[in-house]
């Protein structure tokens, strides 16, 4: 079992639906546009945290399209939806269906997630959409607006996403405080990788401020000594120590 199989779980779950044949083009579409994204870290998050396939696989598949949902927000509102014609009346449909798709995966008996976990998730995930209102209002960046922004949408989306992978595990208790640093910690590496403007549109000083939150977030997840979260740290932590404020 890999990241892969849980991607082919998820196109399962969407044909066992039986939508119209162009709602499920343009879900398909929304699937195709995130992965592998997240799903090569939920199966060995998972497998690591001793859950038993079905189980596993029932969490990662929701997860996953909670996780699409989001990436089919963020592309909608940055204009990078191009996997459609008309994205501002096709994407919205797309995201509500694989929202709800989403907590009906991760509410069937084969996933085990006990309500307060589900609870705790879906506040998490709701928390973490909150500072994006500031994101597409921002007009001049700042560190302590970048980490705002951070927390919430990458840090609380991979606690929430944590919460319920590990539920029930000897990693449970975890979950929130690994979600944030890796939240946190990829962020910042990938808006210095890409170049974001988030990040290179401060001053030199506030630059300084979030590379060393970014390292910091990353030394903690090297504390933790999972293997499941090498890989994250070695695309991650290249690129912390060489930017240059």
């Amino acid at each position: 079992m890999s990241g892969g199989a849980l991607y082919q779980e998820a196109l399962r779950v969407l044909r066992r639906l039986e939508l119209p044949e162009e709602s499920e083009h343009d879900v398909l579409a929304a699937l195709e546009a995130a992965q592998p994204g997240p799903l090569p870290l939920f199966y060995e998050a998972g497998a690591e945290a001793g859950l038993e396939r079905p189980v596993l696989t029932a969490r990662g598949v929701g997860l996953f399209f909670i996780f699409c949902a989001g990436n089919l927000a963020d592309d909608l509102i940055d204009g990078d939806c191009t996997y459609y014609d008309a994205p501002l009346r096709v994407g919205p449909c797309a995201q509500f269906l694989l929202q709800n798709l989403a907590w009906a995966t991760l509410a069937e008996p084969r996933a085990r997630v006990l309500p307060n976990a589900m609870e705790e998730s879906a506040r998490m995930l709701a928390q973490a959409a909150g500072p994006q209102a500031l994101e597409v209002r921002a007009q001049a960046w700042s560190a302590p607006l970048f980490r705002r922004v951070a927390e919430g949408i990458a840090g609380r989306q991979w606690a929430a996403y944590l919460r319920v992978l590990w539920a029930g595990t000897w990693l449970e208790e975890r979950a929130v405080s690994v979600g944030l640093s890796l939240g946190v910690a990829a962020h910042v590496a990938e808006d210095i990788r890409s170049k974001d403007p988030r990040f290179t549109s401060m001053p030199p000083s506030d630059r300084l401020t979030v590379v060393t939150w970014g390292r910091q977030a990353a030394e903690a997840l090297r504390g933790q000594d999972l293997r499941c979260l090498d890989a994250a740290l070695r695309r991650i932590e290249p690129i912390l120590p060489e930017v240059e404020p």
